[in-house]
């Protein structure tokens, strides 16, 4: 995510239903007691589940997440009215228990709930703020697989962050933008929504004629109906967590292309078809000839063009897939043409790429304050697409999005690394030394005013220390170990990590191994430390 302000995050993120018959009511009671009952015996007719807890303790969002499962995969199945903003949903949780469960809780922020089942059979419903509680008729053994299935609807509303920005299912005139850092996606699906309980999902939007759907990962398939709504399925088959879903529908133009993720020569081809026409046209991947782009219903993204010419595949290369507001979509195609290009040199200093599609999705402004690094394909408005900040959402691929922090606490390794990785781009290929924008923010007092690995409270997660004086760790870490050492860790952290979670003291201490020394002194200063020191 860019670093947001106090107004937003420019770059610097049911009911239950009451019969009105007594024998009706009285009916509905007796199926609820029947299932709590049920939901708390076990195969041989004791008590032995509990249910798994309402929060995991994150320090800033301790009801955020929830205990007692795990979950490896969501399929989210949404229909969405743009005319009424009603959302239709059903989400299919896969999951295993690491407790014996009598109960377990997923995060939904409003919606309306219709039902719900566990394995197919129904499951008890209670709601409590944004607590959805799920009790089923069986109990679920510690280490047992199972599959939850909710169907919801209604009409999202935004929340509305501690430092006054909004996140959650936006909607931007006739279209809708969802982000959801930190909490926002718990009002498009309920799920598992911390960081630290990454999943696969299947996305599956269907849309009025003449919108497109967009979401992460690679579009597997593109059909319309006989009345022209539109459905198009995604699949994110790497680890994502939450907060990194999203979806886009509006009317947007898109285009293809292919990235060699670091291979020695970055040869990538685009490819551009309009409704399926004649994909033969090609592009520079570098940005050498925009113009080609695609309509909302182009090709699919998985048979992007091959990078080495004669239709020969390139070992991993990755398809990407961008998308403008029709509005907007000239005048951001050079730099969406960019993106292959760019990710090819991070790649030559992060390590490979770590996912299987790559992207971005251009908005109009006066919704979205903030660009995003949602997973494969980070979200802008179109006032934010600019190079450093797309430079640092994609970064975040590397930093954030397959490295995940443990907890909310550690977000600085997100936004410290996407930060210092503008640092190096400039170096690199702006000829700006990392040095002078080092010393610029060590001038700057609002660096200084809490240790990026410890922001005072919620508010302060996206305020200038998490960003800047995160970078300027990096930068002094560099400085510390050398070139060489320092080059190791840019591509040893995110490999070591690939796909997992990470703390602050993970990081502290794979450094230290990497640098084969003890850096507490640096640590104390310039990571933890209170006071600026006297020189940089």
């Amino acid at each position: 995510m860019t670093q947001r302000n106090r107004t937003d995050r420019h770059h610097g993120k049911g009911r239950h239903h009451r019969t009105g018959a007594a024998a009706g009511g009285l009916a509905a009671a007796l199926t609820a007691l029947a299932l709590l009952a049920g939901g708390c015996t076990g195969a041989t007719g004791g008590v032995r589940g509990t249910p798994g807890s309402a929060g995991l303790r994150d320090p800033y969002f301790p009801k955020l997440g929830n205990g007692g499962y795990d979950v490896s995969h969501y399929a989210l199945t949404l229909g969405y009215d743009p005319a009424t903003g009603r959302l239709a949903g059903t989400a299919e949780i896969t999951a295993r228990a690491t407790q014996d469960l009598s109960a377990f809780n997923l995060d939904l922020a409003g919606l309306t709930v219709e039902r719900a089942s566990v394995d197919d059979a129904p499951a008890a419903v209670n709601r409590a703020g944004n607590e959805l509680t799920l009790r089923p008729r069986e109990e679920i053994p510690d280490g047992t697989e199972f599959r939850a299935t909710v169907a919801y609807g209604g009409v999202p509303e935004p929340v509305t962050d501690a430092d006054g920005s909004q996140e959650g299912w936006l909607r931007t005139g006739e279209g809708v933008v969802a982000v959801g850092e930190p909490t926002g996606s718990m009002t498009w699906f309920p799920g598992n929504h911390h960081p630290s309980d990454k999943a696969a999902y299947e996305i599956t939007l269907t849309v009025p004629a003449g919108f497109e759907g967009l979401s992460n990962g690679v579009r597997t398939a593109r059909r319309a109906a006989a009345d022209g709504r539109v459905t198009t399925e995604w699949r994110m088959a790497e680890p994502m967590a939450s907060y990194l879903a999203t979806v886009a529908i509006g009317r947007y133009e898109t285009t293809t292309a292919t990235a060699t993720a670091g291979g020695p020569d970055p040869t990538a081809t685009a490819t551009a078809t309009a409704g399926g026409a004649d994909p033969s046209a090609t592009a520079s991947a570098g940005g050498a000839d925009p113009s080609a782009t695609a309509s909302a219903g182009g090709a699919d993204p998985s048979a992007a063009a091959s990078a080495g010419g004669a239709g020969t595949p390139v070992a991993g290369a990755v398809s990407v897939l961008t998308a403008a507001d029709r509005s907007v979509a000239a005048a951001t195609a050079p730099l969406r043409g960019e993106i292959p290009e760019i990710l090819d040199r991070q790649a030559r200093r992060f390590g490979p790429y770590p996912f299987s599609t790559a992207g971005a999705i251009v908005t109009t402004d006066g919704t979205l304050g903030y660009a995003l690094e949602t997973q494969t394909r980070p979200v802008f408005p179109a006032a934010s697409f600019d190079r450093t900040t797309l430079v640092h959402e994609l970064a975040h691929q590397w930093f954030g999005n397959s490295v995940t922090p443990a907890t909310w606490r550690d977000l600085w390794l997100n936004e410290g690394f996407a930060t210092y990785a503008e640092w190096l781009y400039a170096e690199e290929y702006e000829h700006v030394p990392a040095r002078t924008h080092f010393e610029r923010a060590f001038a700057q007092d609002a660096n200084w005013a809490f240790p990026p690995a410890a922001p005072p409270a919620a508010e302060n997660l996206f305020d200038p220390p998490v960003y800047q004086r995160g970078a300027m760790v990096l930068h002094k870490l560099r400085e510390t170990v050398g070139e060489e050492r320092f080059g190791e860790i840019l591509r040893g952290w995110p490999a070591k990590y690939k796909h997992a979670n990470a703390s602050t003291a993970d990081f502290t201490a794979y450094a230290e191994s990497v640098a084969g020394q003890d850096l507490d002194a640096l640590w104390d200063v310039w990571l933890y430390g209170d006071e600026r020191p006297p020189g940089p």
